[in-house]
């Protein structure tokens, strides 16, 4: 069998400075994401957005950061909705990181018939627990009531999320402080490289961000955190993490993966992309690579 190559879609000068950074990621995360956004962005702008509208800036509440995007094609009907909420480690991030990203995600499920959301969210300190889930729940709010008006089925949202997103994401589901009594509405769940537990220890190197949200008492991480919840987890759920992460989110993936099949009895979607790391596994969505892309629209057709 011939070996797939590395990052397809990309030159091979890029190639070969993604794969120089993957080993030496967790040393520098934040001149490293520079560096993945340098590397992707022109390649995303290059790409043909014709066909897609996007409609920005619509509230789904009062604060400044209550707004999100929707990516569609004209006339779709009846069309899946993917809820894309982004990472930041809890103080930081926007729905759009430059013009390509993250709006690259929303864009390729755009293509491929679905209503793509790209949400933004409250951040730390002034937003700390359990607000940013709670503004998920708002924007969830708003697109169930308004999925039909741009093409979508309010029956078919799935919620993905991002790095600090995705624990937004996932307590939206499972948290019982946030999980919404009259029901969440999501089909599907997946988190992509997510941070599924609380921890302040010496080799996170978001460990600010995690006490600005969940605080600084950490005895009350293990409440906090999404992995202690797994059991009320109720939807299909595709786990997806980086070879090569921001320390303890590919550990913490797995425990959250063991913990859904010790209380379902079976195991949810995962995947590991290798070569990729923490930002490199988003902003590669919409280029010639969609081996996540299309595993997640499978997901989504199946429902499992």
């Amino acid at each position: 069998m011939t070996p797939v190559q590395p990052f397809p879609g990309l030159s091979d000068k890029a190639r070969a400075r993604m794969l120089e950074l993957g080993p030496m990621w967790a040393s520098d995360i934040v001149a490293n994401r520079k560096a993945v956004l340098e590397v992707y962005t022109p390649l995303l702008a290059a790409q043909d957005a014709g066909g897609i509208e996007v409609t920005r800036d619509q509230a789904y509440g009062t604060h400044a950061r209550h707004k999100l995007d929707v990516y569609r094609q004209p006339n779709i009907r009846n069309a899946p909705v993917i809820v894309f909420v982004h990472g930041g480690a809890f103080v930081r991030g926007d729905k759009d990181a430059n013009p390509q990203i993250y709006g690259n995600l929303p864009r390729y499920f755009a293509r491929h018939g679905c209503v793509g959301i790209n949400m933004e969210y409250r951040l730390a300190p002034e937003a700390a627990y359990p607000e940013g889930t709670q503004d998920v729940a708002q924007a969830m709010e708003w697109v169930r009531s308004h999925a039909q008006a741009f093409g979508g089925d309010p029956a078919r949202i799935f919620l993905v999320g991002h790095s600090a997103g995705g624990a937004h994401a996932a307590a939206y589901v499972c948290d019982p402080l946030t999980r919404p009594v009259n029901g969440h509405g999501v089909a599907g769940l997946v988190l992509i490289s997510a941070r599924l537990r609380a921890d302040a220890r010496p080799d996170n190197p978001n460990a600010h961000g995690v006490r600005a949200y969940y605080g600084n008492d950490e005895t009350l991480y293990e409440a906090r955190s999404v992995v202690t919840h797994a059991e009320n987890l109720d939807v299909p759920l595709l786990l997806a993490i980086a070879e090569f992460e921001n320390p303890g989110l590919d550990v913490y993936a797995l425990e959250m993966l063991h913990r859904v099949r010790a209380s379902r009895r079976r195991s949810p979607r995962f995947m590991r992309l290798e070569h990729h790391n923490h930002t490199s596994i988003v902003a590669h969505f919409d280029t010639g690579e969609d081996m996540l892309g299309r595993e997640i629209l499978d997901f989504m057709a199946q429902g499992k």
